[in-house]
């Protein structure tokens, strides 16, 4: 049996999501992230009278969305591109648009993929293995400055100047070609005494997918395209799963509710656009997190537009 069939996805916060999406009053709805389709199935499901699109740039994931389309027809249609990229799409105006920024079980599951330290699998980490170059590709070519950055900022790893040093002393070693023995040589360049409650290599892993995969920058694209094919009243909600995604999201939604981005901008000083429905991000309930320990990081925040 495929790998890939034998996994198991659990969409996070899904009844928030549903709420904030408010997919009730019908209409068109995209879903920006199908990932393992559990938003999207729920959606299609419990709402007959909604059309989903979906979009998501992982080739695996257009599998997953033919058994939909088998299911509910010309009620949902999926496109195989990044969501930066959705501007090319002829949608009509929508009701509601849904972002999950998380890595997907699916993804995160698939010892082929790299993504886990958990497999002796080559370091690829891309979303899309058919464009770009590997994590260890990256590696292997990228200036101590990208290296920096993804390691320190996107990872926001405390010990980055020791590991950027170490991996670029280590070029051309097997080290940097797979996924756990990469983990490995991480955790042996931490201090001894330096105690975590997660894996040593988290942290580095987390910015090193975020940099192969340009994944700020595709939120920072894609958000302003979203806004555009939103109707009056429609709804954009997001899913976050660390801080700088979330504060991407935040300076979005604050622009487009008018209020002042800088400190020397009066407040309210912008066009008031649109309305944030949730003040303070929303956060998965305890019971959720029991049940599915990878969304204890979630933030969930929510815009109608004007």
């Amino acid at each position: 049996m495929n790998e890939q069939n034998t996994l198991t996805h659990i969409p996070v916060m899904l009844q928030e999501t549903v709420m904030h999406l408010h997919p009730q009053r019908g209409g068109n709805f995209l879903d920006c992230t199908f990932g393992g389709g559990g938003h999207s199935v729920y959606l299609l499901e419990n709402f007959p009278n909604i059309t989903l699109f979906a979009i998501d740039r992982d080739p695996e994931c257009a599998i997953r969305a033919h058994a939909l389309k088998q299911s509910f027809g010309h009620r949902f249609q999926f496109f195989n591109i990044a969501f930066s990229a959705m501007d090319s799409l002829s949608l009509p105006p929508l009701d509601g648009i849904f972002f999950d920024f998380g890595i997907s079980s699916f993804q995160l599951d698939d010892s082929r993929r790299g993504f886990s330290f958990r497999y002796s699998a080559p370091l690829d980490m891309r979303m899309n293995p058919l464009k770009g170059i590997s994590a260890h590709e990256f590696l292997e070519t990228a200036h101590r400055r990208q290296l920096e950055e993804a390691v320190r900022d996107f990872g926001e790893e405390r010990y980055w100047r020791k590991i950027v040093d170490q991996i670029l002393s280590h070029r051309g070693s097997d080290v940097l070609k797979y996924a756990d023995q990469f983990a490995a040589f991480i955790a042996r360049n931490l201090p001894a005494n330096f105690r975590r409650h997660i894996h040593p290599a988290t942290r580095t892993f987390q910015g090193l997918r975020i940099a192969v995969n340009e994944e700020l920058e595709e939120i920072r694209k894609a958000l302003p395209l979203a806004f555009e094919y939103l109707k009056p009243e429609g709804r954009l909600v997001t899913l976050s799963f660390h801080s700088l995604e979330d504060r991407i999201v935040k300076q979005f939604f604050n622009a487009k509710a008018g209020k002042a981005m800088h400190c020397h901008e009066k407040y309210n000083c912008r066009p008031t656009l649109a309305k944030i429905l949730t003040p303070k991000p929303k956060e998965p309930q305890h019971e959720e997190i029991l049940v599915n320990p990878r969304s204890r990081s979630a933030k969930l925040r929510a815009l109608e537009k004007f």
